[in-house]
C-alpha cells in the first residue's frame, strides 16, 4: 500500500505538472497570436506605405533627393522636440527585454513609420526591419499595458514582437522566429519565448499575406557540394564578416562624430542629406532606398565590381549614421549579395551561389545572428544549399568580432575564448575592454 500511495502521489504531481504546462502553452499561444495579429497588420501598412513611396520616387522624381536635407531636418525636429526615447530606435526594444523599466512610448510606431516613409520618398539608403520591429513593439508593449502583464511577462511578449516584425516585413516566419530568440545577446539564445516567438512570427506573415501583400519568391539553389567548394566558402566567409563590421564601425563612427561636433541633433540628418547628394551627383541613383534591382542583377548572376557593395555600404552608413530612419537589414542584404557576385570570378563559384551565401552572411555577421541566418537561406534559397550558407555564415559571424548594428546586445559568451562576456551590453562592454 505505502508503494501504491507513492506510485499515485507522483501520477498527480506529473498531471498537475503536464496541466499547467498546457495552460501555459495555450495562454503563451494565445498572446503571441495576438502579437502576430497586431505585427501583420502594421507591418503591411507600413510595406504599402514603403511601395507606394518608392514607386514615386522611382518614376520620374529622382530630384526628390535634393529635398533629402529638408527631410532630414523635419523629421529630426519632431525626433528631437516629440520623440523622447523613440530615437533610441530597436535598441530601446532589446533594452527593455534585457531589464524591464519603462513602457515603450506609444508615439514611437507613428513616429518611425512617418520617418521611414520619408527616408525612401527622399532617397536615403535605409531599409524595413527597424521600422517593424519597432512599430510591433510598440503595438505589442501597449498589449502588454493593456492587459496588466508582468515584468518578465512583458519581455515574453517583447521578443514575440521582434519574431513578428521580421516574420511579417520579410515573410521568413522560422527565420524570424530564431532572429528574434537570438539577436539578444551574443552566445546565448534564449528560449523562454519559444512557443510565442514562433507563433508571433508565423501569424504576423500569414496576416500579411492574407491582407494582400506578397514577397517575391527567390530561385532555388541545387549546388554540387564538394570540400573544395566549401573550403572557398569559407574564405569568402572572411570576406563577408569584415564587410559587416566595416558598415558596423562606420555607422557608429559617424554617429558618433556628429554627436560631438554637432550639438543640435536635428542638424545632423540634414548634414547626412547634403552628404547623401553629393554622392548621389558623383555614383548616380543606384545606391538610393532598398537598392533592390542590384540584389537582382547579383542572384541573377552579374559579374559586379567590388566598388558596387562598397558604395551601397557608404551610402547606407551616411544615412543612417546621421540619423534618418529606416532599418539595416536589406541594405545588408546588397551588399552580402553584391559582394559574393564580385567574388564569383576571384573564387570560382557560380555567381548567383555565392551570392546567395552573401546575402546571409553579412546579415548574420553584423547582427550576430548565425542560425538565423542560416535558417532565413534555407526558407529563400531551398535546403540544399544549406551548407555553403552555413559554412559562409559561421566563418562571417565569427570573423565580424563583437560589433554590431545593435549596440545593445549583450555578450554572454565571447568569440574569442580567453576573453570574458559577462552579460556586458555592448558598447559599455567595447568602453571597458576584457583581458
Amino acid at each position: 500500500m505505502p508503494l501504491l500511495k507513492t506510485a499515485t502521489g507522483r501520477v498527480r504531481a506529473q498531471l498537475r505538472e503536464q496541466l499547467q504546462l498546457l495552460v501555459h502553452l495555450v495562454r503563451w499561444l494565445i498572446l503571441g497570436a495576438l502579437s502576430g495579429v497586431l505585427a501583420g497588420g502594421a507591418t503591411w501598412v507600413f510595406l504599402e506605405g514603403l511601395k507606394r513611396a518608392t514607386h514615386l520616387r522611382q518614376n520620374g522624381h529622382q530630384w526628390l533627393v535634393y529635398l533629402l536635407p529638408i527631410a532630414g531636418l523635419a523629421m529630426g525636429s519632431l525626433y528631437h522636440y516629440l520623440g523622447q526615447r523613440s530615437a533610441e530606435g530597436s535598441n530601446l526594444l532589446l533594452d527593455e527585454i534585457h531589464e524591464p523599466t519603462a513602457w515603450v512610448p506609444q508615439r514611437m510606431a507613428p513616429l518611425v513609420l512617418l520617418g521611414t516613409w520619408v527616408s525612401h520618398l527622399f532617397g536615403a539608403s535605409v531599409g524595413r526591419e527597424g521600422t517593424a520591429l519597432q512599430v510591433s513593439g510598440t503595438l505589442s508593449d501597449g498589449l502588454a499595458r493593456v492587459l496588466r502583464l508582468s515584468p518578465s511577462d512583458r519581455r515574453i511578449l517583447l521578443i514575440s514582437a521582434l519574431a513578428g516584425g521580421f516574420g511579417a516585413v520579410f515573410g521568413l516566419p522560422i527565420a524570424g522566429a530564431v532572429f528574434a530568440l537570438e539577436v539578444q545577446a551574443i552566445g546565448r539564445m534564449n528560449f523562454e519565448a519559444i512557443a510565442p516567438a514562433f507563433t508571433a512570427s508565423i501569424v504576423g506573415d500569414r496576416v500579411v499575406n492574407a491582407i494582400g501583400y506578397h514577397h517575391d519568391a527567390l530561385a532555388q539553389l541545387a549546388p554540387n557540394v564538394s570540400a573544395s567548394l566549401l573550403l572557398r566558402f569559407a574564405v569568402a566567409g572572411l570576406a563577408f564578416g569584415l564587410c559587416a563590421a566595416t558598415y558596423s564601425v562606420l555607422t557608429h563612427r559617424i554617429k558618433a562624430i556628429l554627436a560631438r561636433r554637432v550639438s543640435w541633433p536635428p542638424l545632423r540628418p540634414f548634414i547626412g542629406g547634403v552628404a547623401v547628394i553629393g554622392l548621389v551627383l558623383m555614383f548616380g541613383h543606384d545606391y538610393q532606398g532598398l537598392s533592390l534591382p542590384l540584389v537582382d542583377r547579383a542572384l541573377g548572376g552579374d559579374h559586379l565590381g567590388f566598388a558596387v557593395f562598397a558604395l551601397k555600404l557608404l551610402f547606407t552608413a551616411v544615412a543612417l549614421g546621421s540619423g534618418f530612419f529606416g532599418g539595416e537589414v536589406t541594405p545588408l542584404f546588397v551588399m552580402g549579395s553584391t559582394l559574393g557576385a564580385a567574388l564569383a570570378v576571384p573564387l570560382g563559384i557560380d555567381g548567383p551561389l555565392i551570392a546567395a551565401v552573401g546575402f546571409c552572411a553579412v546579415f548574420g555577421a553584423a547582427a550576430n545572428t548565425p542560425i538565423a541566418c542560416i535558417i532565413l537561406g534555407v526558407e529563400l534559397f531551398g535546403s540544399r544549399a544549406i551548407l555553403p550558407i552555413a559554412v559562409g555564415c559561421v566563418v562571417a559571424y565569427v570573423f565580424s568580432g563583437h560589433r554590431s548594428i545593435y549596440s545593445s546586445q549583450l555578450v554572454h559568451v565571447a568569440k574569442i575564448g580567453h576573453i570574458s562576456g559577462d552579460g556586458a551590453r555592448l558598447d559599455d562592454w567595447h568602453r571597458n575592454p576584457r583581458d
